[in-house]
């Protein structure tokens, strides 16, 4: 009889009994075998057992509901099927990097993809790429998919580790060895103002926290997009409480343009919110197109337009990268999907324009 724990049941006066975790060594003592064969048998190295032990111990585990531990066994093989997604936890997430829709959004994509070709997924948040190159060491990880980095942290990681892994926007000089699955940053800005060109606007104004990199692909596409007029920039705190005073201050100046492009979404609902509040009409009194395409645009009011990318083609890709990158068929490279302008109804047509 196993042994058991015993519960006082306080509502029915009565006594339970869980059975105890069946323990290998339990096993092994019953068969009359070592502890080792079991585990061998466990894990599925059966060559030195014969075909009888192996039934025996098998039948054993069963008839016992033996429970293995699943991380035991993967990390006592080559191939463990895990795969880590480290996204950076930026100071300006404010501690809430996985709340973050882009991020979610990516996740989420990833952790279907991964399922389907036979991965488990492990997410860490963290600002220190020396946790990166532990996690991979403790966990022996098949590849890591990296989000939110900076280039001397990608370059600092490809000396340290030596498992494949890919990267969701990075921004180098040159390549450098690195996988990247981005996006084209520069014609997502581009449609933007050239959509906002057609609708007769002529002075636009770009929101960001930042005028660097995936930004300022942004920016610079939608002035290459804009072909004539003003486009104006304007940097904001990272601090969301910051954020709404810069734009108490700012409203004059914001309300010179008749158009703005905020190169997130997450931004964008917040300033179309921001405006409301002072009873500034979007997109009547001025109009607004956000980027990324994240579900809450469907949902706000008005309906967000916006630059639209594809989570799961992105995921797709980047599984497919380390795939290729882990077998030796690929090569560490710039993979750049495309984005697509989705017009809902926060721009409204600018007649009066010159």
């Amino acid at each position: 009889m196993a042994k058991g724990i015993l519960f006082a049941d306080e509502k029915k006066g009565m006594v339970s009994s869980m059975a105890q975790r069946v323990r290998i060594a339990d096993i092994a003592e019953e068969l009359g075998v070592s502890s080792t064969t079991v585990s061998n048998v466990i894990h599925g190295k059966t060559k030195k057992i014969s075909d009888a032990t192996v039934k025996r111990v098998q039948e054993l585990l069963e008839e016992r509901q033996y429970i293995p531990s699943m991380a035991g066994i993967l990390l006592s093989q080559n191939d463990s099927r895990i795969v880590g997604v480290v996204v950076n936890d930026h100071i300006k997430y404010e501690g809430k990097v996985l709340e973050d829709a882009f991020v979610a959004s990516s996740i989420n994509a990833l952790m279907f993809e991964l399922e389907r070709n036979g991965y488990f997924m492990m997410v860490k948040a963290t600002t220190d790429w020396n946790e990166v190159v532990r996690l991979a060491s403790m966990w022996n990880m098949d590849g890591m998919v990296l989000i939110g980095f900076c280039d001397a942290d990608y370059e600092k990681l490809r000396e340290k580790m030596h498992i494949p892994f890919v990267v969701y926007d990075g921004y180098f000089e040159n390549n450098k060895k690195i996988c990247n699955i981005t996006i084209d940053n520069f014609d997502g800005g581009r449609q933007v103002g050239e959509y906002l060109y057609r609708m007769g606007h002529r002075r636009v104004l770009c929101v960001s926290d930042n005028y660097v990199c995936v930004d300022k692909e942004r920016i610079d596409g939608c002035g290459a997009g804009l072909q004539a007029g003003t486009l104006d920039f304007l940097q904001v705190p990272m601090q969301k409480e910051a954020r709404r005073h810069f734009y108490e201050i700012h409203l004059q100046m914001i309300l010179r343009h008749t158009a703005m492009f905020v190169v997130s979404d997450v931004y964008a609902m917040e300033l179309m919110h921001f405006l409301q509040e002072q009873e500034i009409s979007v997109p009547k009194d001025i109009s607004i197109v956000g980027f990324d395409n994240i579900r809450l645009c469907e949902n706000s009011y008005p309906r967000l337009t916006t630059v639209g990318q594809d989570a799961s083609r992105r995921a797709s890709a980047a599984v497919k990268a380390l795939q290729e990158l882990k077998d030796g068929t690929g090569e560490a490279a710039v993979r750049m999907l495309p984005v697509h302008l989705v017009i809902r109804d926060s721009v409204r047509e600018e007649k009066d324009h010159e």
